[in-house]
């Protein structure tokens, strides 16, 4: 056969090949998922994520705690004498 008559067959049956090919990326993925490294390192990625969720959310409330201060002081410079001393 050549390679012409090879890849006009190919062509005829594509929707075969892509279901093959499925089916194989499928196995091969499962085998993959099951690997010990694969679980290693996802493992690792996410003790990775929730040690940066962590972090983010320090920052966060250190960020939020900080405006809090300066809308105090801000309001703490506003605010007027509201009483008058006599001059006895």
């Amino acid at each position: 056969m050549k390679r012409k008559d090879i890849i006009n067959a190919c062509v005829e049956h594509k929707h075969a090949l892509i279901f093959a090919a499925g089916i194989a990326t499928a196995i091969v993925g499962k085998k993959v998922i099951q690997s010990e490294a694969f679980k290693s390192t996802a493992t690792k990625g996410m003790a990775n994520v929730m040690a940066f969720k962590k972090d983010a959310e320090e920052t966060f409330q250190d960020m939020k705690e900080n405006a809090e201060d300066l809308v105090v002081d801000a309001n703490a410079g506003n605010k007027k004498e509201i009483y008058v001393e006599s001059k006895e």
